[in-house]
């Protein structure tokens, strides 16, 4: 018979896939339906499949996604923030070219809320993007640590309320339920291309049921054939990463014109991170009614950083010229500064718990312990000075790549490291220990309330006793000589940049450690400084909750209530005067005690088996971070940032209402789209603003214009969108072409607060528009995906106007990932993170004022996976 054309083919039965929508198939690939696709993700873990997934996110009672492991593995995400920024709803901020921080819904990460295994976990970065100290910093969990991730946006009376804008679950690894022994590894390298660095990618997963009887063929017989299971995972990553970056600061005098700088920094980067994660999951089932387990993981990295920066400070009086701006140099000039650090981000988790199926009744409890620490080791950074004469000048304007300065320097060689002389050395440690004692026990019941197929209530309470510490010590050096520039630097110029901007000779790092370490004092600004740092939380949050769930025909429904009661004493020291007018430092404890109520009540209809209609309302509540409700005032000089609390922050409440459609299409596929609505009471802001502080005292090391921020509550806000969501595999085109399929969800956000007094915009870290879409082969052997992220510009911090407020500017990713499996057990990767060199940018006021802009160069990947 002769070959049809391809091209006639292919069309129709292309569209026949968009259109026909059909119902769950009966696919022989496709794993059997389940009524308990939930607890299967639990059981189960990193083996359940997407169709397993998929079944779990159409029984939910309320409204979830789920990513399973082996979609983490499709594209080259290093860490579960990279992972999780693929599902609908969800944006991502990025640091040092990696992703870190999660944001649903147009709410940043400081209102969401991170579980491991149901337990809650601290943060471990202080640095999280608002100042709010609760965000979960998710790249120092490897993906390889993960069995599952479910995203909760839709709150049930059994979950913790502290979920403003929704949670993250991540599931651990698992035993299988056969009884069979297995391993899993990973074994990989790569390429960070900007700076020529390697990447080591390592991963192993083993484990097995032990323990009474002897295993019989295909697996254990009966769950006490093997009571025991064990499960082990280690995973390590390491990259040795670089960036380039320009961070210009305008004058924003009120005099001169808006592109008028203050000054700008060339920044230079060079980082190493070693990431890590082990656990181990006990289990011990005895009977099919009754179950143990004993839980530990401990995740995180640890990073040296590298900055060599010049920093080019006009004196402020420009003048404008045909072609942008002219100023003088003679005030301040160049400063050549290294900054020297290093920092150990952790997270622990211990857990034990248990679970009694009784006889009309289910039974679960826990007792858990997290703990989130940062440490920073030192943080070294020294100053030389060039300040040439009067007849100095420089021209620029914004013509740079990305609207980055373009400038000429005239009467000054400031590439010649002879001019520069030392005028500071300092350093910095810091030491954060956040961790929290958990207790739960929740009662499931069925009744009969009324006439309906199924009925239950469910009852709970538990407690979180949370204890965070913050040390910070700063250091001076004595004594320091006018060391010329010479003596601390070596090599070529520097060009970087691609090739716009030359630092000239790089500093040695560890040099000025060697020859003035033991001149490290504590100088009396130093111990004013610490003694301001300091604070000492203790937040108490008991709950307690009643849950009402039933089905009747094509209906369930689930509602309740849930009570939480917050005992918290936030302790700091602030500075004042006495009354002879000398400065001292006092202790400043605030108690803040209060109770709250969210009522939640989410409803599912099902039109037929695949299609269904979802209304919910819940109610939520974000605390205060601790750094915003102390009366801290955090200096840090490496980072030219200071931070301001304020003791009379309220919560943040909301109250949500979500409608949804959703249709469940063949293996694994969705089409669907829903609308949300968040009214929010109480808002906390964060305010930026620009300021120059005099190198000495408590501000020594300072260098050019510092970020200073400060905090307060806003009055009624919302956020207000529609998601829509789509993936299919079009198995019914001819041949090979079957192996082909498409994803793709676009996320839309209108969020409103009161920005300034009359005046309102979008809610920090709102992108209006987010999208993410994939095209993909999985067909024999081959798995291949081509993915894209994009979300549009949002505000990143409030100025103190209008044209002062700082975004972050639109940006699009692609990756790609690509397998083929050699056989059952074994398969190679190859893949490719940030096609695009993709830079990070953010603009004041307007797009063309820009004030950061860094990128970091294309990865590739490659290696092999193991299953046994």
């Amino acid at each position: 018979m002769q070959a049809r054309p391809f091209k006639p083919a292919l069309l129709p039965a292309l569209i026949a896939q968009l259109f026909m929508l059909p119902a769950h198939a009966a696919d022989g690939a496709d794993q059997a339906p389940t009524n308990d696709a939930i607890q299967v993700i639990v059981v189960d873990a990193q083996r359940a499949t997407n169709t397993i997934a998929r079944q779990a996110q159409e029984q939910a009672p309320n409204l979830v996604n789920l990513m399973t492991a082996a979609e983490m593995r499709k594209l080259p995400d290093v860490n579960i923030a990279e992972s999780v920024r693929r599902i609908p709803g969800i944006s991502l901020e990025t640091d040092t070219g990696e992703g870190r921080f999660i944001n649903i819904r147009g709410l940043d990460a400081d209102l969401n809320s991170t579980t491991f295994g149901g337990l809650r976990l601290p943060p471990s970065n202080n640095a999280s993007p608002f100042g709010g100290g609760r965000a979960v910093a998710l790249d120092a969990i490897p993906t390889g640590l993960v069995g599952a991730i479910t995203v909760t946006k839709s709150n049930l009376p059994e979950q913790d309320a502290e979920a403003l804008g929704g949670t993250i679950e991540i599931t651990p690894k698992t035993a299988p339920r056969n009884g069979k022994p297995f391993v899993e590894a990973r074994i990989g390298s790569g390429r960070e291309t900007l700076r020529g660095t390697n990447i080591a990618d390592l991963s192993l997963t083993a484990g097995t049921r032990f323990g009474g009887a002897a295993l019989v063929p295909g697996g254990v017989d009966a769950v006490a054939d093997h009571p025991f299971s064990i499960v082990v995972t280690a995973a390590y990553y390491e990259d040795k990463r670089g960036v380039d970056d320009v961070e210009p600061a305008f004058l924003d005098d009120g005099v001169h014109g808006p592109l008028a700088y203050a000054g700008w920094d060339q920044r230079w980067y060079q980082y190493h991170r070693r990431r890590h994660g082990v656990g181990v999951d006990l289990g011990y089932q005895p009977n099919a009614r009754d179950s143990y387990y004993l839980r530990g993981f401990d995740a995180g990295y640890t990073e040296s950083v590298l900055r060599q920066r010049l920093t080019v400070t006009p004196d402020g009086a420009p003048v404008t010229t045909a072609n942008g701006l002219i100023d003088g140099l003679g005030a301040n000039g160049f400063d050549k500064t290294l900054r020297d650090e290093q920092e150990t981000i952790n997270n622990k988790v211990f857990m034990a718990g248990g679970k009694n199926i009784l006889e009309h009744a289910v039974l679960d409890y826990r007792l858990g312990y997290t703990r989130g620490s940062y440490n920073k080791a030192h943080d070294y950074n020294s100053d030389f000075n060039y300040t040439p004469g009067s007849d100095a000048t420089v021209s620029y304007n914004n013509g740079g790549p990305g609207n980055v300065p373009a400038f000429t320097v005239n009467g000054a060689d400031y590439l010649n490291p002879a001019n520069y002389t030392l005028v500071k050395f300092q350093n910095s440690t810091t030491d954060i220990s956040d961790h929290e004692w958990s207790l739960a026990g929740n009662l499931k019941w069925d009744t009969r309330l009324g006439a309906y197929d199924e009925e239950s209530f469910k009852v709970g309470a538990g407690a979180r006793l949370r204890k965070r510490v913050v040390h910070g010590q700063p250091y001076s050096f004595d004594n320091l000589p006018a060391l010329p520039l010479t003596a601390a630097s070596g090599g070529s110029n520097v060009t970087f940049y691609n090739g716009h901007y030359q630092n000239g000779p790089q500093m040695t790092p560890g040099l000025l450690q060697n020859l003035y370490g033991s001149q490290q004092v504590v100088s009396a600004g130093d111990a004013e400084n610490a003694a301001l740092q300091y604070l000492q939380d203790k937040e108490n949050i008991y709950a307690a909750y009643g849950q009402y769930q039933m089905r009747a025909g094509a209906l369930g429904v689930t509602g309740g209530v849930r009570v939480e009661a917050t005992r918290a004493n936030y302790a700091a020291n602030s500075k004042g005067t006495d009354a002879n007018g000398n400065t001292l430092i006092q202790p400043d404890n605030r108690d803040r005690n209060y109770a709250n109520w969210f009522p939640s009540v989410q409803a599912r209809y099902e039109l037929d088996d695949s299609t269904l209609l979802r209304a919910a309302f819940s109610s939520t509540i974000a605390r205060p971070g601790f750094s915003q409700v102390s009366a801290s005032l955090n200096i840090d000089p490496g980072a030219n940032t200071v931070t301001k609390g304020n003791p009379d922050l309220k919560p943040t409440t909301a109250h949500s209402f979500d409608l949804s459609f959703e249709r469940y299409l063949p293996n694994a596929g969705i089409a669907s789209v829903g609308v949300f609505d968040k009214e929010i009471s109480n808002y906390i802001a964060a305010s930026q603003t620009t300021q120059t502080f005099p190198n000495d005292g408590l501000f020594a090391g300072f260098v050019g214009a510092a970020h200073v921020y400060s905090f307060a509550n806003v009055g009624k806000s919302s956020v207000r969108g529609m998601e829509l969501n789509y993936e299919q595999r079009f198995t019914t085109l001819p041949g090979w072409l079957s192996g082909l399929g498409a994803s793709a969800n676009y996320t839309f956000v209108d969020s409103r607060f009161e920005i300034r007094p009359g005046e309102h915009s979008t809610l920090p870290s709102t992108s209006r528009n987010t999208v993410n879409a994939a095209v993909f082969y999985e067909a024999g052997p081959w798995n291949l995906r081509l993915g894209m992220y994009t979300l549009s510009r949002n505000l990143w911090a409030i100025g103190a106007s209008a044209a002062q407020d700082v975004y972050s500017e639109r940006r699009t990713s692609y990756d790609f990932g690509g397998a083929y499996a050699l056989n059952k057990h074994v398969s190679v990767y190859l893949n490719a993170k940030n096609l695009s060199n993709t830079p990070l940018k953010f603009a004041e006021g307007t797009s063309n004022r820009t004030i950061q802009r860094e990128f970091y160069g294309p990865t590739y990947q490659a290696g092999v996976n193991l299953s046994y």
